[in-house]
């Protein structure tokens, strides 16, 4: 229930927020939003495309730590904290970026993830079910997938990508809606869709529109997991990140993450299609290890 009213507050935050971005802009440019004003319409994906999908990413720490109950370990209370951080500080070095926050979360799932804007500014957390159930060498690793990510930039890549979708799914979901206004309109005045049955129609559009293209955003998605693995393998040596991956194979609860973190982890959420996955099969992923020079 906490995660559900933290996420409803969140995007309603966003929305207020890019509400009035786009009223300063149409104040300032003299643009005045209509069905069929195709400039009022690109400038209103653009801001809540680009908007909603980096203001996410600005917060992306902060939501993460409170809708998981990541604990940020500033002082060690024991060995294993010391090893994580210790773990972490070296292979940032290696990477050649800034130490990152390192939390646990309180999931039975064998987990981690990274978020945070910038590279020098992130955030690595780990399950206690990934601590529970995961050697130090398959956990290095782990860690060591997480550090690549930041180290390769994939929040922000990800998110100019989701930006980017974002905005074609808003505009051509309009564009359509007012076709069909259109040509339900005639040539009678007064016909065509209404106030209610146009907003309905945009956002029955925007869900399949939006399904479609979540097929580009899962793509790339999986491509940055290989280069992830990839770099793992180079840190800590591929035999500790296939190791880690045959341990994810093993039953053990699903992940609990959503969203951004879920893209974000080690091991996504299943599918039963692979165009839908934000991971690739741990099979697949073992593979292009295997076969890494």
């Amino acid at each position: 229930m906490k995660r559900i009213l933290l996420f409803i507050a969140t995007n309603l935050a966003v929305v207020l927020v890019l509400g009035i971005v786009l009223n300063v802009i149409f104040s300032m440019t003299g643009l005045q939003y209509s069905r069929g004003n195709i400039p009022s319409l690109l400038v209103l994906a653009a801001v809540f495309g680009f908007g909603g999908s980096f203001i996410s990413l600005a917060i992306s720490k902060w939501m993460a730590k409170r809708s998981t109950g990541a604990q940020v370990i500033t002082q060690p209370a024991n060995e294993t904290e010391r090893w994580l951080l210790e773990t972490v500080q070296r292979q940032a070095a290696q990477a050649g970026i800034g130490m990152p926050e390192v939390a646990i979360y309180p999931g039975q799932e064998v987990n981690a993830f990274a978020t945070g804007m910038k590279r020098n500014d992130a955030l690595v957390a780990v399950s206690v079910g990934l601590l529970n159930n995961m050697t130090r060498d398959e956990a290095e690793a782990v860690l060591a997938h997480e550090v690549s990510h930041i180290a390769n930039g994939d929040m922000v890549t990800m998110s100019l990508i989701q930006g980017v979708v974002n905005t074609f799914v808003i505009f051509f979901a309009r564009i359509v809606a007012s076709i069909i206004d259109n040509f339900l309109r005639g040539d009678e005045e007064g016909g065509g869709l209404g106030g209610l049955a146009y907003f309905g129609v945009v956002m029955v559009l925007e869900l399949v529109f939006g399904i479609l293209a979540s097929t580009i955003v899962m793509w790339f998605s999986r491509q940055r997991e290989f280069r992830a693995d990839e770099g793992s393998a180079k840190l800590v040596g591929k035999h500790k990140m296939i190791a880690a991956l045959e341990r994810l194979k093993q039953p053990a609860p699903e992940s609990q993450l959503d969203g951004q973190l879920a893209a974000f982890g080690i091991n996504g959420k299943k599918s039963m299609a692979e165009l839908f996955m934000s991971h690739p099969p741990l099979d697949k992923r073992i593979e292009a290890l295997r076969n890494m020079r």
